[in-house]
């Protein structure tokens, strides 16, 4: 969710190393990849790698591009397919199979194509309505709460959420209301958020950090929108990043609205150094990278043993009845709702 490092490391020198493979590993992921610099360099030393990153956009994009590329991809790991595009990688052959050492510390709930062992899980965080505290407070208006909440007249044109096409809070958030309505019902909900007055961008970038009028980012850009689709870890990271650091988070979340996301990495096909993808996908779920991701991506780690910032404690909790799909269905009626949807909100 946060910005980070444009590459991590260096790119390296491409000669052999002493095991005959090349001496940079190379990640390509999603724009919210980050980690701090400490822990890649202990990577690098330890592993004998140096870590080059390259980053594709948002999530939606960076695996279409991924998959366009899988012949001759442009690294050797991929991170960031999440559960709600996690089928569209694996029908296409994007990942070759690799279990990584530690594996059987990840939480048995964010475990997917265990059979198989192509993707691992690294991280989990709900996919939410945020709100403006100031905003509704100024306005004497009571924050929404629920998907239901959200289409009442008292809340027109307050709402900003990404291209479901495109993005993938956007793509978690129809998913969401999916979850909630039914595969009948859905629709009928979305024509009456269409009507009023939601307003549709490309990612979550723009949502966020231009057209929200709650975050640091959208305040800048004089953003005007009061809700927006987020992440339920996204208040804490709005309380870190201030200067000075309030005591309370400006942003609050709609828990009644909230998607439950998992992130996968996974080894791509016709890697250059598979070697090095293998180590790195070890390093991703070992505890020194567990404890520093949330404050870096702001997500929750998934291997038990990981520790949980007080700050995500305080202003971030994870949902306690956040809406689910089963893969299976995800991949069964994700293109043909994402279709729908373009259809009813974009046309």
């Amino acid at each position: 969710m946060a910005g980070g490092l444009a590459a991590c490391g260096s790119s390296g020198d491409d000669s052999s190393a002493s095991s005959g493979g090349s001496k940079t590993v190379t990640l390509v992921s999603h724009d919210s990849w980050a980690a701090s610099k400490s822990v890649i360099a202990a990577f690098e030393k330890e592993s004998g790698y140096q870590v080059k990153v390259l980053k594709d956009g948002d999530a939606g994009t960076a695996v279409n591009k991924a998959i366009l590329t899988k012949d001759n991809p442009q690294g050797d790991v991929f991170f960031g397919v999440d559960n709600t595009l996690l089928s569209r990688a694996l029908d296409n052959g994007l990942f070759q199979p690799y279990e990584p050492k530690g594996a059987d510390r990840i939480a048995p709930e964010y475990r997917a194509d265990e059979g198989r062992h192509r993707v691992t899980p690294v991280d989990t965080g709900d996919i939410c309505v945020n709100y403006d505290k100031a905003w509704f407070s100024e306005h004497k208006l009571t924050p929404p709460e629920s998907f239901d909440d959200l289409i009442e007249p008292r809340y027109k044109n307050l709402l900003v959420t990404e291209n479901a096409s495109t993005s993938s809070p956007g793509l978690g958030f129809l998913l969401g209301t999916a979850a909630r309505y039914g595969d009948d019902g859905w629709p009928d909900y979305w024509k009456k958020l269409k009507a009023n007055g939601v307003k549709v961008v490309d990612g979550w970038e723009q949502a966020y950090n231009e057209e929200f009028s709650g975050s640091a980012g959208g305040k800048k850009a004089k953003g005007d929108r009061p809700l927006v689709v987020s992440y339920a870890s996204s208040p804490p990271a709005e309380v870190v990043f201030a200067d000075p650091k309030p005591s309370t988070a400006p942003t609050g979340v709609a828990q009644g609205t909230c998607f439950r996301q998992v992130e996968y990495a996974g080894l791509l096909n016709n890697a250059r150094n598979a070697e090095g993808g293998k180590a790195f996908l070890d390093f991703l779920i070992s505890k020194r990278f567990q404890d520093d991701m949330p404050m870096n991506m702001f997500v929750y780690p998934v291997t038990e043993g990981a520790e949980v910032p007080e700050e995500f404690t305080k202003f971030g909790p994870q949902a306690e009845d956040p809406e689910t799909l089963e893969p299976a269905k995800i991949a069964a009626h994700r293109d043909q709702w994402v279709k729908s949807w373009t259809s009813l909100v974009l046309k």
